[in-house]
This record gives structure tokens, sequence and C-alpha cells, in this order.
């Protein structure tokens, strides 16, 4: 486990006070000959490692009608293996005081293990026993599905959670893979045959990077990382081919959820890739909009008038097109009067100019948080390094952000906030007691579609 005190030396360190720039910290970067990719970042100082492994497709490489097959299986990987039992994994990652996690995200599967620098060896053999020797036990897939089938409904008991899924598969549409959040429906069509075959296609090498990032001695992390991935079978590239849109526009969803003494939303509208060029300007706006504390949303809608305990923008960087969303909740009775507050603050941004007072002080904000949210721990790190690869970019992303932001003019912000916080076809997802707010949110949209919370899936 972390040692919080060894982590804040760390930080101490490595990020002095009012650094004028940031950077990342050396590493590099081998491709196998079976097409795995390997960073190395030396990371001296805590006695720590991280193993961060990235397989390529995510919620990208889900066969249509499966949506949750590349979580159910990230999930199994470490209920058997073809060298030991869920028991006997637990028992090994207990005895070296570790931890392993896997999940998925829209672009990749990802696997994140952290041990002891003395443990280096251990730590890698169990991570990669699960990723290259899964054997997806029939026992454990049951119990995985039905664990997912169970988290599935317990969302619908969970306005915050539910109304994200909601917003998912209103906003994108069907047509699009970030569209289909998991269901009871499309993962009842799981089992353990689709997990292995997606498993066999998936978890080769030209798809597996594999990011360590800490305390470890260089010449013997790099023969051992060879030897162990070298192992991984060659296979066939996943590439991402598709150029797909946000379905958007202006329309609202109503979920009904008769129970409800408060009223979920969000309101939408399409954003941008993850190397857009105004990514760095428009995360700027987006901190200042709804993106901290002292955001003019949470202070017009919590500080100001107490509509809600908390109200923020979100700003989606995939590889594909995201959203921009306000989302917040306020009581059942104030639904109309907190929806028109967010979207007077939007026509505020949208009309008034971001003065340079506003824009010193977002910059110096996002310059102070970042090196503690982005570069303080290996885990960070390495996570900065597989987006590195997943994305195309480069180590410029670190180490020019500070000049980036400090290129962001008043009259940029002003264009970018302009551009991108529009006041037209916005799409709003709705979550509370129809009968009581039916009304009232008719007027923000000209089509609007109403589903119960209590029917299967997510309105798609």
């Amino acid at each position: 486990m972390r040692n919080p005190a060894l982590t804040l030396c760390l930080a101490a360190i490595a990020f002095p006070a009012n650094a004028a720039e940031v950077r990342l910290p050396k590493f590099t970067r081998e491709v196998l000959p079976n097409g795995v990719v390997v960073y190395l970042m030396p990371k001296p100082g805590v006695p720590l490692v991280n193993f961060r492994i990235l397989v390529k497709g995510g919620v990208e490489s889900e066969p249509a009608g499966l949506a949750g097959l590349s979580a159910v299986t990230a999930q199994l990987l470490r209920t058997g293996t073809a060298h030991r039992t869920a028991t006997q994994f637990s028992a090994d990652l207990d005895s070296l005081g570790g931890s392993f996690g896997a999940g998925a995200n829209e672009q990749y599967v990802l696997i994140s293990s952290e041990f002891l620098k003395k443990d280096f060896a251990a730590g890698l053999d169990l991570t990669a026993d699960a990723l290259l020797h899964p054997t997806f036990p029939e026992n454990e897939v049951k119990k995985v599905l039905t664990r997912s089938m169970d988290s599935v409904r317990a969302q619908k008991d969970n306005p915050q959670a539910a109304i994200n899924q909601y917003f998912r598969a209103f906003f994108y549409g069907p047509a699009h893979p970030y569209g289909h959040p998991a269901d009871e429906v499309s993962l009842g069509r799981i089992d353990r045959g689709k997990i292995a075959d997606y498993a066999r296609r998936l978890y080769v090498g030209p798809n597996i990077i594999a990011v360590v990032a800490g305390d470890f001695d260089s010449a013997t992390a790099v023969a051992a990382l060879r030897k162990t991935f070298g192992e991984a079978p060659a296979g066939a590239s996943w590439t991402w081919s598709k150029d797909v849109k946000p379905e958007g526009g202006a329309r609202l969803l109503l979920v009904d959820k008769p129970d409800a003494t408060q009223t979920y939303f969000s309101i939408a509208q399409p954003g941008i890739t993850r190397t857009d060029p105004d990514r760095t300007a428009l995360q700027l706006i987006n901190t200042l909009f709804g993106g901290r504390f002292t955001s003019m949303l949470n202070d017009a809608l919590r500080v100001n008038s107490g509509l809600t305990y908390g109200a923020r923008s979100s700003l989606d960087l995939h590889r594909e097109p995201g959203a921009i969303t306000i989302s917040t909740y306020t009581r059942t009775e104030t639904t109309g009067k907190a929806i028109d507050m967010a979207l007077d603050v939007l026509k505020q941004l949208n009309e008034k100019a971001i003065t340079a007072a506003q824009l010193d002080s977002v910059k110096a904000y996002v310059k102070g948080t970042y090196p503690t949210q982005a570069l303080e721990t290996p885990d960070q790190l390495a996570n900065v390094l597989g987006d590195i690869e997943v994305f195309g970019l480069n180590r410029g992303e670190v180490d020019d952000l500070f000049s980036r932001i400090d290129a962001v003019t008043v009259e940029r912000a002003n264009a970018v906030a302009k551009k991108y916080y529009r006041q037209q076809d916005l799409t709003f997802v709705v979550l509370g007691s129809a009968s009581k707010i039916r009304d009232v949110v008719q007027k923000y949209a000209p089509a609007v579609k109403e589903v119960k919370a209590t029917d299967p899936g997510f309105g798609n």
C-alpha cells in the first residue's frame, strides 16, 4: 500500500513551489519483435513500482450488442490463470502487499498494479500472468456477469450514477460506440466463449502497451520486460478506423423515477477530441466555467443561490469528439429555476467577455494543480505515458503545457468560449419524478422522449 508521507515527500522533491515549467522525467520506449510497446520511467526516491498495462480497444472494440464485454473481460483476469486459481492469485497479491485492478474505458483495457521495489520480479510475474494466461473459469464468469447485472440494476436506484449512463446512450446515440453503456440486455448476451474469443483477438502483442514507472533498476527491468512480454502472441493489430459524431441536437430525455425527491440533469453539446489544437484553451475555459469549486457555475447554483450542493462542467477528451456537459442536481420543486440558472450562466460565458483577471486566475489554478494531479506518483506518471502512446502524442504534451497555457490570450480565450459554449442545439437529460417536472422541462427542447427508470437498459 502507498505510504502517504512518502508520496508527499516525492511531490516536494519533484515539484518545487512556483515552478515555472513542468517536465516529464526521462523515459525510454521500445517496441518488442511481437509488437508490444514498452515504456520505462525510473523514478527513485519512493520504493514503489507501478505497472500500467494497456490493451488497445476498450469500448470502441466491443462487437455490436455486447456492450460491457471489454470491462467484464478485464474483471475476470484475476479470477484464474494457467498458473493460479482466483484464490491463489489473491493470496499472492496479499503476500506482496500490492494492489491490482483492471477495467476498461473508451479506448483501452487497463491493468494497473503497484508493488514495493523489492517485489519487482514477483509483481511483474503476477501482473503478466493475469494478462497473458487468463483461463476464464466458467463459475467465475457467471459470478462476474451476475455482479455486473446487479450493479446495473443498483445504478437505477442511484440517480447520480444512473444519469451518466442515460446521458451516454442519449447524447451519443445508437450508431456511436460510446452510446452503448452496458445494461441487463447486453450483459445477458455475454458468455465464456465470447469473453475468451475477445481476449484471443485483442490481448496480443501489437495491442499491448506496458508502462513501468517508479523505483527500479533499469537494466534488470529491461531484461525482465523483454522476456515477459516477449511471450505475448503476435496476433493482428486492432486499429480504429471509424469517424463518428455524437447524435447531439436539440432534444430532451426525461427519465421517470417516481420516488425521486431531487432532479438530476445534464446539459450537453459536442466538444473536441483528445488531440484537438484547441484543447489547452478549452480546458482553461472549462475550468473557469465549471471545472473548479470557484467556477461560474458553482458560484451561481451553489454559493449564491443554494439551489444545489455542487454544479460542474466536464470536458470529455477521447479519440472521437466527446461532450461538454453541465451537470448538477436540485430539489424537485426548484428544477426549472436551476436549469434556467445553468442556461443563464452559459449565456453569460457566451455573450460576456472573459476578463484578463479571470484568465490569469484560471491559468494560475491549472498550473498549480496539474503537477500534483498528473505527475506526482508512479501511477500518475505511467498514466501520462500510456496516453502519449494511445493518442499519438509526445513528451511536449507535458513539457510544453505551461508555455501553451501562457500563449492563450484574452482574445483567444473569448473566441474559444464562443466557439464551443453555444446556447443552441443543446441536449438535455433529466432524471426525476416525471409527474412533477414533466410540464416544467418540456420547454427546453422541441423533441422530448420519456422513459421509466424501471425499464431495461438506459433508454437506448
